[in-house]
């Protein structure tokens, strides 16, 4: 049996792979956590096998076959160009949304990003051709580009960002997609309307903060570029029917009371359609996690059960000017600006008069109700958790998380 997990499902991968073991069925684990946390992987499956699998994985399986497995397989960084498409019709019919991935690797290297640390700061991209074959067999109309950076930084990439979306429109798939970008994107007024011909609905653009300190805190130089306008960006994709989830982080070492409402009026000010704020979380291999390890801030850390606390979704370190019940106040304050029912209509109807864009805005109304929910059901959350110590640990009643990260 083979299992992959991110930090936050680690867990529950390894209560699975107890299970399967008892059984007598062998276990491989890999995935960005095993490959992080490689020690203690190894003392719950038979085999770990680190970094991206696509080349070593036939080894595995022979290794298997033969009664030869070994410990531990260093995958390593693959060519991308090498890498089949993924078995799309081995999936139950169902889902909203297919998926598929273009490129691998990120060099923008943040502090608190483990995408670096895993697939490297080289930004690989697959052949077009393999990509537009691949989407041909997702048989659901929606697809999410999962790479953590469709359009990259430089000329090259966005360069093949501009010759992918002609190869989808030329191909004539007819299907709806989003993928996570950076703010680049919408300074390319070209790649903006080849992104929205070919099919584009949707971005997520991690703003992370409003405050220089913090971008620099964190190593995101990339978004205080100079003559960089967020709203500028923002409006261009707007205009050509994409809508624009903004993404933010809170508890950096300059945040203080306040925050919340700061990070609800950044999402107006940028003009986002939809507003995600995250808590500042450590994640295994990324020097944000070194970091705060080495000052002893991390404090869910009774592993692994304290590892589905990793959602983004909680606070799980000590933070430099807020307490437990400070950050939990800021997100709920912050998201309630946001989602009040005035600002979600006023957003919605204000957009669609002045881009004309049904599809996009329906669909930002529907999120922004839907993110209006789970903002109430995380304040109830919250209310089950004991926070006298500071940490994010359940009381006597199972915690459940009603959002996906």
């Amino acid at each position: 049996m083979g299992i992959t997990a991110f930090s936050c499902q680690a867990e529950r991968a390894y209560k699975l792979a107890a299970e399967f073991r008892s059984r007598g069925v062998t276990v491989v684990m890999g995935g960005i956590h095993a490959t992080m946390r490689l020690d203690e992987a190894l003392q719950y499956v038979d085999s770990v096998v680190t970094g991206e699998a696509e080349e070593v994985w036939p080894q595995v399986l022979e290794d298997a076959r033969d009664g030869t497995l070994r410990r531990v397989y260093h995958g390593g960084i693959v060519d991308v160009a090498k890498v089949p498409p993924a078995r799309h019709d081995l999936l139950p019919t169902g889902y909203a949304f297919g998926s598929v991935q273009t490129t691998r690797g990120c060099p923008l290297n943040c502090h608190f990003c483990s995408v670096t640390a895993f697939n490297g700061k080289r930004f690989r991209r697959r052949p077009i051709e393999h990509v537009i074959e691949e989407i041909k067999l997702i048989e659901e109309k929606l697809v999410f580009i999962v790479d953590d950076n469709l359009v990259g930084t430089s000329k090259a990439h966005i360069t093949y960002a501009k010759d992918l979306f002609r190869a989808l429109i030329a191909a004539n798939i007819r299907k709806r997609w989003v993928a996570q970008v950076t703010v680049n994107m919408g300074e390319d007024e070209e790649l903006v309307r080849l992104a929205a011909k070919s099919g584009c609905f949707g971005v997520l653009i991690g703003f992370e903060s409003p405050a220089r300190e913090a971008l620099i805190e964190i190593n995101k130089k990339f978004n205080l570029r100079e003559g960089q306008t967020s709203r500028e960006s923002v409006r261009r994709l707007q205009r050509n029917g994409i809508a624009v989830l903004g993404s933010f982080i809170f508890g950096f070492d300059v945040d203080r009371t306040g925050i919340g409402l700061k990070l609800a009026e950044a999402g107006f000010s940028s003009g986002v359609d939809i507003l995600s704020v995250m808590f500042m979380t450590p994640l295994p291999g990324t020097r944000l996690w070194e970091t705060m390890e080495s000052q002893a801030r991390i404090v869910a850390k009774d592993f692994p059960g304290d590892w589905k606390y990793y959602t983004l979704n909680l606070p799980v370190a000590n933070y430099m000017h807020l307490s437990w019940d400070e950050m939990v106040d800021e997100f709920i304050s912050g998201f309630r600006a946001f989602y009040s029912y005035l600002r979600i209509f006023s957003r919605f109807f204000g957009n669609l008069l002045r881009t004309r864009k049904v599809y996009s805005n329906l669909v930002a109304l529907v999120c922004n109700l839907m993110f209006r929910r789970n903002m109430e059901l995380d304040a109830q959350m919250f209310k089950r958790l004991d926070m006298t110590r500071g940490t994010p640990y359940a009381k006597k009643e199972p915690v459940r998380i009603s959002r996906p990260v």
